[in-house]
């Protein structure tokens, strides 16, 4: 979900703190932002260049059914609503409080229609059926305890078409590496994995070192 580490762009991670991101069409979503009870919840900078990225249509979002997992303070998910989408965002419990404040605070700018949810990785995920369209994360992949049931409730969540944007700032500290090429090592046995080149991202929201990855069901092959 959210928080993790200093941040190049983003150092204050105060209370109540909001953020606006803008918007091509219309006015700015405006994002509250949290450092509660140990999780500073603040819009990071992948959920920035993801959020821009669906903003250039290189995804047809009107009228599909869209997942956010790990949404933090829902921004990548509430765009997507703005762009006709219908989204769930799902984070954990302590952080629901947020995700309404947000959908309350930018629910004149949605087009489509976005609800917030409590999604806990590992977990059944039966509520969340039939698979969606699309799957959205950024900066998901930092704690390597998370792996494990990030991994089943992607497969969980996935149906042959449904498309995962995963994006991710690559980070070189500590045991960031290793838990980025476990990850990445692990997804490649059921999914395949494509980068979106730099220049599709948004011109301005991008960086060489946040990376966008469209991730797709392996298709089963001959009998069962």
């Amino acid at each position: 979900s959210c928080g993790a580490g200093p941040r190049r762009l983003r150092a204050a991670a105060m209370a109540g703190f909001v953020r606006e991101l803008e918007r091509r069409a219309g006015p700015a979503l405006r994002l509250e932002q949290r450092a509660a009870g140990g999780v500073g919840c603040v819009v990071w900078d992948a959920a920035l260049v993801l959020a821009k990225f669906l903003e250039t249509g290189a995804c047809p979002l009107a009228r599909r059914h869209v997942l956010e997992l790990g949404a933090g303070t829902g921004a990548v998910g509430i765009m997507a609503a703005t762009l006709g989408a219908n989204v769930t965002v799902t984070d954990l419990e302590e952080l629901q409080e947020l995700l309404m404040v947000n959908i309350e605070n930018n629910k004149h700018l949605v087009t489509g229609s976005v609800r917030a949810k409590v999604l806990k990785w590992g977990e059944d995920v039966t509520e969340f059926q039939p698979p969606p369209d699309y799957i959205l994360m950024a900066d998901c992949i930092y704690y390597e305890e998370s792996l494990e049931p990030l991994l089943k409730t992607l497969k969980d969540l996935t149906g042959p078409d449904t498309c995962v944007l995963c994006c991710y700032e690559q980070r070189t500290m500590g045991k960031n590496p290793e838990i980025e090429r476990k990850y990445f090592e692990l997804l490649q046995r059921d999914f395949e994995l494509e980068q979106i080149p730099l220049d599709r991202h948004d011109e301005e929201y991008r960086s060489e070192d946040i990376h966008i990855v469209s991730i797709h069901r392996k298709q089963k092959v001959g009998p069962q």
